[in-house]
């Protein structure tokens, strides 16, 4: 089975980095595509997956990230 970590960031689909067969490297890319979103001001939502090649959610590795709206951006 071969892996990807895909996303969608304010609307904007990526593939952000194919593995091949390495299941854990593509842990390890989620984990780090997370944290950089979850640190990303101008990122209001995002959606990240570790998808099979099938599209499928793989071991239920997604995450949805979403920034509330400070009340100076409002």
């Amino acid at each position: 089975m071969k892996y990807a970590v895909i996303e969608v960031t304010n609307g904007n689909f990526n593939i952000k980095s194919e593995h091949g067969e390495n299941l854990q490297a593509a842990k390890v890319a989620f984990h780090d595509r997370c944290k950089a979103l979850w640190n990303d001001a101008p990122t209001k939502t995002a959606k990240v997956m570790i998808v099979d090649e099938q599209l499928d959610c793989v071991e239920g590795y997604r995450e949805y990230i979403r920034h509330e709206a400070t009340t100076s951006e409002v």
